[in-house]
């Protein structure tokens, strides 16, 4: 099987910003669910990994750093007029002091690290954390690339004034295209809520250098921008059942999955290429939450642009998941 231009596309624009001996660098891909982030990044490990290139290449899903089942299943207890913490996805239900742990040891190296694994299909599919008891994939330092791929990654929180606005605007408007229920997402608080909790991400985005961001590509304006997530999410389901005999969700099931993402694409998504979203107000810096978690010192809005600015590539994609365009940004 030919490999697909996207690889290398992101394997070259690696190597631009690539420099042997120094620090690993640190890559983040994000894009939406079904576009295809997790097949591309086993294939520019593989680019990078073999010849002529032989680099050393850790890679991780932002997936596997899910707060474990008892976790989840707290975030949803602790907040139970919140339906976007009913199950994992959203920001919140991340263990972001694992991932520091994990990142900043990476960065360090010197140590060997076994890289979290979640599985989705424990706690009928509610998913688990799989314990740490080296069967999982063991990294030997030192390492050349770290690639962590997500729905979310670089996603960045913006000012209570932005969250009103776009719930009041775009969200209203991309609502009642896309025929999301209000049950579904809840109210402004819950948005707040799940925005709150994104401030600790800001900590993890501050490792990367570069950043690949994979955009569908523009569609009639009477026509959400995100309905071709629907689609591709529903392909791979059908795909995954033709292979399992039939295992998995129904199309029903596949919208109201797909449903509770998309307010993280209509708040949050921009911050992969303009970082926080609105006014210059104090925000946790990244430097002072650390693997505890805990937010001691403030940074104004205007230091938490994202790291990878001047070195971030979106591949923009058709719905057959073909680069049609290439934007730095």
């Amino acid at each position: 099987m030919s490999c697909p231009p996207a690889v290398g596309k992101i394997g070259s624009h690696i190597l631009r910003h690539l420099k042997r001996g120094a620090s690993p660098l640190f890559v983040a891909i994000q894009g939406p669910q079904g576009s295809g982030k997790s097949f591309l990044t086993a294939l520019v490990k593989s680019y990078l990994s073999d010849s002529p290139h032989s680099l050393r290449v850790a890679t991780l899903s932002i997936d596997d750093l899910y707060l474990p089942h008892d976790g989840l299943k707290t975030l949803a207890d602790e907040y139970p007029d919140n339906p976007l913490w009913r199950g994992r996805g959203q920001p919140g239900t991340h263990d972001i002091v694992l991932g520091s742990r994990i990142l900043e040891s990476l960065k360090k190296g010197g140590e060997v690290i076994e890289l979290p694994r979640f599985d989705k299909s424990l706690f009928d599919g509610e998913g688990d954390r799989l314990p740490l008891d080296g069967t999982g994939v063991v990294v030997q330092p030192p390492t050349d690339v770290v690639i962590v791929e997500g729905w979310c990654t670089g996603f960045y929180p913006i000012s209570d004034t932005e969250v009103k606005a776009r719930w009041d605007g775009v969200w209203e408007e991309q609502k009642a295209k896309l025929g999301i229920d209000d049950s579904i997402v809840g109210t402004i608080e819950n948005i707040k809520q799940v925005n709150e909790m994104l401030h600790r991400y800001v900590y993890l985005w501050s490792f990367f250098d570069v950043c690949i961001q994979l955009s569908p590509a523009a569609l009639p304006d009477n026509v959400s921008p995100y309905s071709i997530i629907y689609i591709w999410r529903l392909e791979q389901e059908h795909y995954m059942k033709a292979k399992n005999g039939g295992k998995g969700m129904t199309d029903a099931a596949v919208k109201l999955f797909v449903d509770r993402y998309i307010p993280g694409y209509v708040f949050f998504g921009n911050g992969v290429t303009e970082g926080y979203g609105g006014a210059n107000i104090l925000l946790p810096s990244p430097r002072s939450v650390g693997v505890d978690g805990v937010d001691k010192n403030t940074v104004t809005a205007a230091q938490c642009e994202p790291r990878w600015r001047g070195r971030g590539l979106r591949l923009v994609l058709d719905a057959q998941r073909n680069v049609v365009e290439e934007v730095n940004f």
